[in-house]
C-alpha cells in the first residue's frame, strides 16, 4: 500500500511536480517510462503519484458517501477478477484496486492512479464472465494509457500550468461531489471551455485504443476476447432514451457506435477465440450481488416466483435465496438450506461463510464459529472466511484470535478500509490499544488522512508498557508519515495531540 498526500494539497503538487510517498508493503515503480504519447513536460506536470493521490481522495469520498460496497466475498472475487487481468497488462507502473460500487446504472469506470470501480448494476447485466471480463480489462487499459491525463495534455494551446490546473479542478470537482460523475463532467465544461468537442474527440480515440488493448489483455488471462464486444451489444440494448443518448455521448467517455463494436469483433477473431466457462465464483457473486443490493421486496418476489415456476432452484439461486434471507434478517429460514448447500458441495468456500453469518445472526455464536472454523482448516488464509470468523470469535468475546487470524492474513493481503478497522476494533476489545492505535494509523492512510494517521501513533507513543520493539515501530511509522506530510502540517502534529511527539523519539 502507497502512502500519500491528502488530495487538499493536490493542487499545489501539481504545479510545482512535486509529491512524497512512504511503503507500506512492496509497490509500483514511480517510473514514466514507456509511456506513449506522454513526452517530458507531461510527466513533469502530472507524475504517476499525482495521478494516484487524486485517485485516492475520490475513492476515499465514494467510501464516506457509503457508495462502495464492503461485503468480503464480492470484493474478493473482482480483486481476483481484476488481478488477472492487471497481471497481464501491459506495463506495471500502476497499482490497481477493483470494486463495486451499490448503483443499478449499467456502468463502470477508472479512476487516476488505478482505481476501477464497476456499478453492481453493470455485474448483473453481463451474461457471462467473459463479458464482465472485458470491461474490466478496457478500464484497465484506460488507467495503463493515462488516458485522462493523455487527454488534457493533448490540447496543445495549453500551458504546463494550466493542464495542470485543468486535471485539478476535474478531480477536486468530483470530490466536492462526492465521487458524482455529474460533478466531474460540470469540472469538466467549466474548465474546458471552447477546447470541450476536441476533448470529447479525443476521448472516443482513448475508447477505441482501450478496447484494443483490453481485448489483448483479457485474452492474455484467459477470457474469450469477444466478449467485450458481446458486451457492447448489450448496452446497445439497454441504453436510455434517444434524447439523453446525445448527452451521454457527449459527456460519458463511453460512446457507442456500430464501428466500435465492428473493431471490437475483428479484433477478437484475430486474436483468436479462447473457450472460458464462467466460473462458479461468477455465478454466486451475481446472485449475491442481486440479493445484497436489490429491493428487498423486489428480491423476496424474484426468488418466490422462482419457486411457484416449479422448475427448481439452481445451486446459486439457491444461495441467492439465502442471502437475501440473512439480509432481511431472516436466517433460520436460510440455516437449513445452506446447512445442506455445505454437505452436498463442501469445497464451496461461500456456502460456509453464509452459514457462519446466519448462525451469527441467528445469535447461534458457538455453531458460527465452529462451521467458520472448518472451513479455514479446509481453506487457509481465505479473505472471507477469516473475516466471517474474526467476526463470530469476536461476537464471542475472544477478540485475541480475531486479531490474529486478521494480522496472519494482512500480513499476506493487503486489507481494504473496513477491514482495517475490524482488525484495530479486535486490538481494542483484546486489551491491546497500542495496535489498534497503530492499525487505525493504517485507516486514515487508506483516506489520504496523514495528519489523522500520525496522530494515532503519537497517541499509541503516550501510552505506558510499551515494549522496545513497539515503540521502536511506532516511531519510524510516525517518521515515514511525517516525511510525507505537506510542510504546514508537520509542525502542529504535535500540538494537535497533546505534544506526544516527544516519545517518539525514544
Amino acid at each position: 500500500m502507497k502512502l500519500w498526500p491528502s488530495l487538499s494539497a493536490f493542487t499545489m503538487a501539481l504545479c510545482m511536480s512535486a509529491s512524497a510517498s512512504v511503503g507500506w508493503a512492496a509497490g509500483a515503480s514511480a517510473s514514466d517510462q514507456d509511456l506513449p504519447e506522454l513526452g517530458s513536460p507531461a510527466n513533469a506536470a502530472v507524475s504517476l503519484e499525482d495521478e494516484y493521490q487524486a485517485g485516492l481522495g475520490w475513492f476515499r469520498q465514494m467510501g464516506q458517501s457509503g457508495t462502495v460496497l464492503e461485503d468480503p466475498e464480492v470484493s474478493d472475487y473482482i480483486q481476483q477478477i481484476g488481478h488477472s487481468l492487471s497481471s497481464r497488462a501491459e506495463e506495471g507502473q500502476h497499482q490497481f484496486y477493483y470494486f463495486v460500487v451499490r448503483d443499478p446504472v449499467i456502468n463502470a469506470f477508472a479512476m487516476p492512479g488505478g482505481f476501477i470501480a464497476i456499478n453492481s448494476g453493470l455485474i448483473l447485466a453481463t451474461r457471462n464472465e467473459n463479458q464482465l471480463a472485458g470491461v474490466m480489462a478496457h478500464e484497465t487499459a484506460h488507467v495503463t494509457q493515462r488516458h485522462l491525463v493523455r487527454g488534457l495534455i493533448d490540447q496543445s494551446h495549453a500551458g504546463l500550468v494550466a493542464t495542470a490546473a485543468m486535471l485539478a479542478a476535474i478531480l477536486l470537482g468530483a470530490t466536492a461531489g462526492h465521487g458524482s460523475p455529474d460533478a466531474m463532467e460540470g469540472a469538466i465544461l467549466a474548465t474546458q471551455g471552447a477546447a470541450i468537442q476536441h476533448q470529447i474527440n479525443y476521448t472516443r480515440a482513448n475508447e477505441f485504443e482501450a478496447d484494443r488493448i483490453g481485448i489483448g489483455t483479457m485474452a492474455a488471462a484467459g477470457y474469450d476476447p469477444l466478449g467485450m464486444a458481446s458486451f457492447f451489444q448489450e448496452l446497445d440494448r439497454n441504453s436510455p432514451d434517444p434524447s439523453r443518448i446525445k448527452a451521454v455521448e457527449f459527456l460519458i467517455d463511453h460512446p457507442l457506435s456500430a464501428e466500435r463494436v465492428a473493431e471490437a469483433r475483428n479484433r477478437a477473431e484475430q486474436i483468436g477465440r479462447v473457450r472460458h466457462e464462467d466460473s462458479l465464483g461468477y455465478q454466486l457473486t451475481r446472485e449475491r450481488l442481486r440479493s445484497l443490493v436489490g429491493d428487498p421486496r423486489v428480491v423476496r418476489d424474484y426468488y418466490a416466483s422462482l419457486v411457484k415456476n416449479g422448475a427448481g432452484l439452481t445451486m446459486e439461486e439457491r444461495y441467492g435465496k439465502d442471502v437475501a434471507d440473512i439480509r432481511m434478517r431472516n436466517p433460520g429460514a436460510a440455516i437449513p438450506d445452506l446447512q445442506a448447500l455445505v454437505r452436498e458441495y463442501p469445497r464451496v468456500t461461500q456456502f460456509y461463510g453464509a452459514l457462519g453469518q446466519a448462525y451469527m445472526l441467528n445469535s447461534q455464536f458457538k455453531e458460527s464459529q465452529e462451521v467458520l472454523d472448518r472451513a479455514l482448516n479446509l481453506f487457509p488464509r481465505n479473505v472471507p472466511i477469516t473475516i466471517r470468523l474474526s467476526e463470530a470469535l469476536m461476537r464471542r468475546g475472544d477478540n485475541k484470535r480475531a486479531q490474529l487470524l486478521l494480522d496472519d492474513l494482512f500480513n499476506f493481503v493487503e486489507p481494504t478500509p473496513d477491514q482495517t478497522k475490524l482488525i484495530a476494533k479486535a486490538a481494542k476489545e483484546a486489551g491491546d490499544q497500542a495496535d489498534s492505535y497503530y492499525y487505525m494509523s493504517f485507516y486514515y492512510v487508506m483516506y489520504g488522512d496523514l495528519k489523522m494517521s500520525a496522530g494515532q501513533l503519537q497517541l499509541a507513543l503516550e501510552l505506558p508498557g510499551l515494549d522496545p520493539i513497539q515503540r521502536a515501530r511506532f516511531s519510524a511509522r510516525l517518521d515515514e508519515i511525517k516525511a510525507a506530510m505537506p510542510k504546514d502540517r508537520k509542525n502542529t502534529v504535535a500540538d494537535d495531540n497533546g505534544g506526544g511527539s516527544g516519545n517518539s523519539r525514544h
